[in-house]
């Protein structure tokens, strides 16, 4: 049975565009103020969620998501093919701060801890970086900065990082291990779904031939990623996880642009979030 008196964790995935489920999570807790958490994990997309939801910004990252990563200058596939970036954080973290930059004020007032997932690009560890209103837009963009879409390595204190979704795509084990024990996760996949082994190992390993660790990572992610998996269906006895993930019929990847189909995933995320709230 689980220790009540053990730390309440929230743990949210990324997945770029997938995160628009999340999104709709987050925003019906905004909106009721549901806020029970003690600890904060987040993962690329999955943090920067996070991160508007402790700057009680409702509807920031819908604007985000609908909006400006919908643009070309974020996603472009002509460019991607003429060497330049699939997602070009350089641009989106630009906008987004002149123009709906997130509140940091109202973030430096959170008690509860943030832990963002950065994967370091030396030795393709995750690591995890406690957000402060000083650091929090640099190293959302770390979290984020998917390897081979964005052709940069972000930088914080000296060493170059990528999507912490390499190192760790659902850090519920880092939460456990740090004193949760009771645990909320934010899937970006509908229960059932398991990561298969990566294709194309030879030529990740050849565009990544500089960063051999990391190349290494990224083949072998699903194993970790499904590893993951495992704990969430079968957690020590000592803990207590409740998952929220999205219904069968969600059918958005990682690049959707489909305003249609965002906006549904998004009202999947609000109609979870209620029933979560409603579940004794």
């Amino acid at each position: 049975m689980a220790n009540p008196s053990g730390k309440h964790a929230l743990v949210v995935e990324g997945g770029a565009m997938r995160g628009i489920f999340a999104t709709g999570v987050l925003d019906a807790w905004l909106a009721a103020n549901y806020q029970p958490f003690d600890m904060y994990f987040g993962v690329s997309a999955g943090a920067t969620n996070i991160a508007a939801f402790l700057c009680a910004q409702l509807g920031r990252n819908y604007k985000v998501i609908t909006d400006y990563s919908c643009r070309p200058e974020f996603i472009s596939y002509g460019r991607f093919v003429r060497g330049g970036h699939l997602f070009d954080l350089d641009w989106l973290w630009h906008k987004t701060i002149s123009e709906i930059r997130l509140d940091l004020t109202t973030f430096a007032s959170q008690s509860a801890p943030f832990y963002l997932v950065a994967t370091n690009v030396h030795n393709a560890q995750a690591e995890y970086i406690q957000g402060t209103a000083e650091n929090l837009e640099q190293v959302l963009k770390a979290s984020c900065a998917l390897p081979l879409a964005y052709r940069d390595y972000p930088e914080y204190q000296g060493q170059f990082y990528t999507d912490g979704g390499i190192g760790d795509s659902i850090p519920v084990r880092q939460a456990y291990a740090m004193g949760a024990r009771k645990i909320t996760v934010i899937l970006s996949q509908p229960l059932g779904y398991r990561k298969k082994p990566a294709k194309f190992n030879w030529l990740t390993q050849r565009l990544l031939k500089n960063t051999p660790a990391l190349a290494k990572s990224m083949t072998t992610r699903w194993a970790d990623y499904n590893a993951s998996l495992d704990f969430i269906m079968q957690p020590p006895d000592d803990c207590e996880i409740h998952i929220i993930a999205p219904p069968p019929e969600f059918d958005i990847s990682r690049t959707t642009r489909d305003l249609a189909k965002l906006d549904a995933g998004y009202a999947m995320g609000l109609k979870a979030a209620q029933a979560f709230i409603c579940t004794p």
